[in-house]
Parts: C-alpha cells; structure tokens; sequence
C-alpha cells in the first residue's frame, strides 16, 4: 500500500536535511502511530544510516551500532569505535561534504541499557556534533519517558533539540483514503472504528465489507487488533485489569471522577491517580468546554474525560465485555449487533469529532467569519452544543447530526435559541453551523442567510 498523508510533517524534516545548521531532532508518539514507517519515507530518497534500538544489554547494543556503521561505510577504524564517546562523536564522518542524516529509533532501549546514554550524547553533542554537518534524528514510543526522562528541565539533553515533533493519528481526511472503494458514510464509519492510526487501518481489507471486516479482522481472536489494546496496555502498565475497569467505563459514558468510581467500585484518589498514568501515555486525556478555556480562572475539574483513539473506545465498548462470547466462537450475531450500534450511537459521537477537524480546516484556511484563538464543544449544567470556534466576544456555534433524515429549520431555531436564551453566549456575536449526514430541506436553504450548513461531501472538498 503506498504511503498516506504526513505532507506537512516529510516537508519540515525535509527543511532540516538541507539546513546549514546541525540538526538535533526528536520525534516521538505512541505506538503504532507510523512513526518509523514515517521515517523510512522522508529518508527514501536520501542516503542515511537508520539504527533500530533492541532491549538488550548495552554492550551488545554498542557491538551491533559499531559494526553497522562499519556496514554503512564510515571512514574510521573499527578500533577507534571502543565506546559511546568516540561511536558519537564518529557519527558525522558518515557523509563527506554533505549532510550526514542518522536515525536512532526507538531511543529508549538505549537510555534501558545504559542510563549514561543522555549525559554521554548530550556532552558529544555540545562538543563536537553541534559544530558538524549533521541531523541526528532521536525516535522513540515511549511517550512519558521521552517526556520526562528526555524532554524534561532536568535532563541532560533538555534545550539542545533543534526541533521536536509529537507525531500524532492521521487526520480523517487522510485516514479515509485507506477504503477507496467504501462509499463516504462507510468511510466515516470506517474511521469511527479504527480512528487515525495508520497500522490499525492497514488491517482492515478495503476488499471486504465493514461487517466483514469486523469479523475477520477484531471478533478473530487470532488476529492483531483483537488482541492490540491488551498487548499495548502490558507494554505500559503491571495493573492491567484495573486499567481495564477504568478505560472501559469512560468508553461506556462515565466522563467523570466520580462517575467512574462509582461504576467500578475504585476509591476515587485511587482511580485518579490510574487516569493520570492513562493520560501520561496518551490513552485518555481531559477536554473542556469551549467557555472553560477563555475563562480567567476556568474551574478545571469541569472537564471530561475521553478516550483518545477510536479503535480503544471501540473496542472496549463491544469487544471487551464480549470476550467470553467471542472465545467461544458466537461472533455471527454479535457483529450484527455491534455494526448496528457503530454505525449509529457510535458514530454520532465520532461525527462531533470529524466537525470539529472540519471547523479548524475552515478556520486555517479563513473560511470561518473570523480568526478563532480556540475550537471545542460547549457544555454546562444546562448547555450543552456540539461545536464553536471562538474570539474574544464572537463565536461560531454548531450542531452535528448524524441521522438519516433531512435537516429542517427547527433545528437551526433550537440551536439560535439555546444560543440567544443563555446567560454564558448573550454578550457574544453569533454565527451558526448545521453539519448533516442526510442534507437539509429546501426551506433552510431558503432561510439559511449567514448560516453555514455542511453536508458529507463537504467534509472531503
């Protein structure tokens, strides 16, 4: 399959390649983002030396770099390559008179073998490599640990990155283009499924149908995503189970602390401190509403918890309270079931999400009314909308409805007057946006004015 999306990402390390400057890049993200497949796509073109780290000892980690340097052809003595030290400080001697372009991934398993690997680089690179022709590239999947051990202030190599780049899930426009043969309805639900991680879209077979494929594909206990979250999960944490019980409330609605604890018996400092390891690596994280980030002094334990990728909200919403049923080989109509729902309560919320990325596409390329600071959805006690873009006292306010049926005007009315009536939006200039599965009736379209109404198509134009 050819390589989807990641222009704006290959453009900026193509920027670096050419520089004049020495370069010492980072690139980290969770697993299965595409990070390496990335890299072998900016390189494919170029001449460089990619080293793919292994948890194992350093002595045999230092053994294998020094003698694939040799492979590549570097133009030192191997007896001159005894340590770190002099393995580093050799690494521009790769290319003559151009720029020398090394990849280290997967970094962390070098930091495992030897903590000194940081201090080691750090010194080296002050020295020697940040006078030289050189981009050092730095990849790596372990996102609290390149945070913390690597990023952070007090390490040895905090503020000698040239660039850092947080690789993050295609967009759903690039995600889509996996299922060229899916008409677009399927794709979205394709896309509610799977969410925007490329190796999780590669396993689904755009020759077969989506009910197909969820049979085949997660329902198969054989198969790589039906055991992919676990998998994931035993890479990261010892208490597993318990992450579990917790992912899977959120993905079943409980947004909140203390709903959370109470749908799984987990004492609330506890399960706090769970959900912070869950948002540490990027599992879950906190949204707020859209009054909440321009507030002075915004309460933010107002916000609500959600579960980052698709594929985990999926799957711990119907594979992980069926996995006795699917063990047992009954998966022919619980992937009736499961299709059914997805394709309506789940993808009704996945929409939202699609509007919003459609909203910042808007807002990019000036096509909002106005230049918005910030984008999210808006809720309080007792309100509560899909979408809004907003700046100072204007604000761009949305519904998305993912139905069969036509959208009318009553629904543009109730959104004006939710709008109009509350204490929160009546200092603000309002815009307002319809986004629709179906389309709208002729007579929004005859009363539309300065409202913006999206149909599907739009989202892909």
């Amino acid at each position: 399959m050819q390589f989807i999306g990641r222009e704006s990402e290959i453009k900026k390390f193509n920027e670096r390649a050419i520089s004049t400057n020495a370069e010492l890049v980072f690139l980290y993200g969770r697993r299965r983002i595409g990070k390496t497949e990335f890299l072998r796509k900016f390189v494919q073109d170029k001449t460089a030396f990619f080293f793919s780290a292994t948890e194992s000892s350093d002595f045999e980690q230092r053994t294998r770099f020094k003698d694939e340097l040799l492979s590549f052809g570097i133009d030192v003595e191997s007896a001159f390559l005894t340590d770190w030290q002099e393995i580093f400080k050799a690494l521009p001697k790769l290319k003559k008179n151009e720029k020398a372009i090394i990849i280290i991934d997967e970094f962390q398993y070098m930091f495992m073998g030897n903590k000194a690997i940081p201090s080691i680089l750090q010194n080296i690179w002050d020295i020697y490599l940040s006078k030289s022709n050189i981009m050092l590239i730095l990849c790596g999947s372990a996102m609290s640990f390149i945070e913390q051990k690597v990023l952070g202030g007090k390490n040895p190599l905090y503020g000698r990155a040239t660039a850092i780049f947080k690789m993050q899930e295609l967009s759903f426009v690039d995600s889509i283009k996996f299922f060229p043969n899916y008409s677009l309805e399927e794709k979205i639900i394709a896309y509610s499924i799977l969410g925007g991680v490329p190796y999780y879209l590669k396993q689904f077979s755009p020759q077969l149908s989506l009910k197909e494929n969820i049979v085949k594909n997660i329902l198969s206990t054989e198969t790589i995503l039906y055991n992919e979250i676990e998998f994931l999960l035993k890479q990261e944490f010892r208490e597993v189970s318990i992450y579990n019980t917790i992912i899977a409330a959120i993905a079943l609605g409980n947004t909140k602390l203390n709903e959370i604890t109470q749908k799984t018996m987990i004492e609330g400092a506890k399960a706090n401190v769970y959900i912070k390891n869950l948002m540490k690596v990027g599992v879950v994280a906190k949204e707020y509403s859209l009054l909440d980030t321009v507030k002075s002094g915004a309460n933010i334990q107002r916000g609500l918890l959600k579960i980052q990728n698709n594929f985990f909200r999926f799957w711990y919403r119907y594979v992980y309270p069926n996995k006795s049923e699917i063990e047992r080989g009954y998966i022919t109509d619980l992937a009736e079931a499961i299709y059914c729902n997805t394709s309506t309560q789940l993808v009704s919320l996945i929409f939202e999400d699609i509007c919003l990325e459609h909203i910042a596409k808007l807002n990019y390329t000036g096509r909002l009314p106005f230049k918005a600071k910030h984008i999210g959805r808006i809720w309080s006690k007792d309100l509560e909308i899909d979408g809004g873009a907003i700046l100072q006292n204007k604000i761009f306010l949305a519904e998305c409805k993912w139905t069969n049926a036509l959208i009318d005007e009553r629904v543009l009315f109730n959104l004006q007057e939710k709008a109009e009536k509350h204490s929160a939006l009546k200092n603000f200039e309002k815009y307002y946006c319809l986004f629709s599965k179906r389309g709208f009736t002729q007579k929004i379209y005859d009363s539309k004015s300065n409202v913006y109404l999206v149909e599907l198509d739009d989202l892909i134009k």
